[in-house]
């Protein structure tokens, strides 16, 4: 086997290799002479099959082994004699007119081909001295408690059906409907339902929907007219359209009282309402405590992406940008909306999403980087929590779930990757200055314009 380094320029490296024909017919020649002493085939004895014969029958099909195992073999001896770090699987290229080929797989050849592929590039980490970040903390006052405890209370209020005259929709009562909901004189779909209960004044349909079933009798029927949000994220085709709903009262239940007290908390597993108080709060602080990552993570991962520079794999860069068009593409399918409507133009869009890409790609390298400087793993106990939660997550699919990723490397690592990234980013935490600072609930739950976004590539992550 003949090897020759034809390019070497920034990540890319591309080798010419030669199989001597020779070579091949001594691996042809070993190969049948293993398949001759264990061939059975009539008219012959056991072992003593000639060679020429097993070669008419299956030479072509040896060969063809013969050459994948060569091939491979050339892949490692690429990689280990020149201490490779391979960015993505290489790019095989078997040049050369069909006669050539054909000569080959006879062994009455040569057999050239190139093996061209992407490195990782070499990161130097440094120190993190002068990276701070400043970790928003809001804390949790009762007033919040008591406000979560209000609505669990009314969550649990039971409803006495109204009879005769008193059979009227006021705010607060439960009411049972039938609706069609029409644009323009025409039902669309997603817009109908029967029995459907409602409690007025909790804000669950459309604002201006509610109010206008006020007064309403059983039996009775209304046409409520209405608009959709302009930022309906449910059905985003609807958004910002005049709607009308034809609407028959089915039935109507007054509240009846209910009490903060003991008893609500055992209905829900507690012994006593101080417990339930104490297990509000902590959910409050947990959902506190993710807001606040949200937020440094994302502005850790903006200091490393200005801290840190070097030349990305363009094939790692490519796969990403494919990954982060497709989800744009699949999104704008579902919202009907161009990107004229977006203020902007494709071209615009592509550049902009390509820079995503690059950054997603620094810096999922680099936290890999990094986290195989200090050592990070993932536990097969913490994989195999995430993928029981992810399995769980597809109500009556667990096992085909579980089989799917047990069986698909790729699928695993898209679970891998997010626990890998959020071990490094806390490793990276304890080397770097913090500083908290005491805001608002609005301040810390104060959506971002920028969505927050993954760091790590699957490629990225150790498997």
């Amino acid at each position: 086997m003949q090897v020759t380094e034809t390019l070497s320029q920034g990540l890319k490296r591309e080798f010419k290799v030669v199989l001597p024909a020779t070579d091949l017919a001594t691996r042809l020649d070993g190969q049948l002479s293993e398949m001759q002493a264990k061939a059975r085939i009539n008219g012959f004895r056991p072992g003593k099959v000639p060679v020429a014969h097993l070669k008419r029958l299956y030479g072509r099909s040896i060969m063809t082994e013969v050459v994948q195992k060569a091939v491979n073999e050339a892949q490692r001896k690429i990689v280990e004699d020149n201490a490779l770090r391979p960015a993505a699987q290489p790019k095989f290229d078997f040049p050369g007119e069909q006669d050539e080929l054909e000569k080959a797989f006879e062994a009455k050849a040569d057999f050239a081909f190139t093996i061209a592929l992407e490195v990782l590039p070499k990161i130097e980490v440094g120190s993190f001295d002068d990276v701070e970040i400043v970790r928003l903390v809001a804390e949790v006052d009762d007033a919040e408690v008591d406000e979560v405890l209000k609505r669990l209370a009314d969550q649990s209020r039971t409803y006495a059906p109204k009879e005769g005259e008193n059979a009227v929709a006021r705010n607060g009562d439960k009411v049972t409907i039938d609706f069609v909901g029409k644009i323009d004189g025409e039902a669309f779909d997603g817009g109908s339902g029967e029995g459907q209960d409602l409690v007025l004044g909790s804000g669950s349909f459309i604002p201006g929907f509610e109010s206008q079933l006020e007064g309403l009798a059983v039996g009775e029927s209304r046409t409520v007219s209405v608009t959709f949000p302009e930022d309906y994220a449910a059905a985003p085709h609807l958004a910002g359209k005049a709607a009308t709903f034809d609407v028959t009262l089915k039935g109507v239940a007054a509240p009846g009282e209910v009490a903060i007290d003991d008893e609500l908390a055992k209905g829900f597993g507690l012994e006593d309402l101080a417990k339930l108080k104490e297990s509000i709060k902590a959910n409050i602080a947990r959902d506190y405590d993710a807001a606040s990552r949200r937020k440094w993570k994302r502005e850790l991962l903006d200091a490393l992406d200005k801290k840190y520079s070097f030349e990305l794999p363009e094939g790692l860069v490519t796969q990403e940008f494919d990954k982060v068009w497709r989800r744009v593409a699949a999104e704008q399918g579902q919202s009907g909306r161009s990107f004229e409507d977006e203020g902007t133009t494709e071209e615009a869009a592509r550049a902009e999403y390509h820079k995503i890409a690059e950054r997603r790609v620094r810096l999922g390298l680099l936290l890999a980087d990094i986290g195989e400087g200090a050592g990070v793993k993932i536990s097969d106990e913490e994989f195999g929590q995430a993928l029981v939660a992810r399995a769980r997550s597809f109500p009556g699919q667990e096992k085909m779930v579980w089989e799917y990723y047990q069986k698909n490397p790729e699928a695993r690592a898209e679970i891998r990757a997010p626990l890998y990234e959020e071990k490094v980013v806390d490793h990276i935490l304890g080397l770097i200055k913090v500083t908290d600072k005491t805001v608002s609930k609005e301040e810390l739950l104060a959506i971002d314009d920028e969505e927050e976004e993954p760091a790590a590539s699957e490629q990225s992550a150790p498997a």
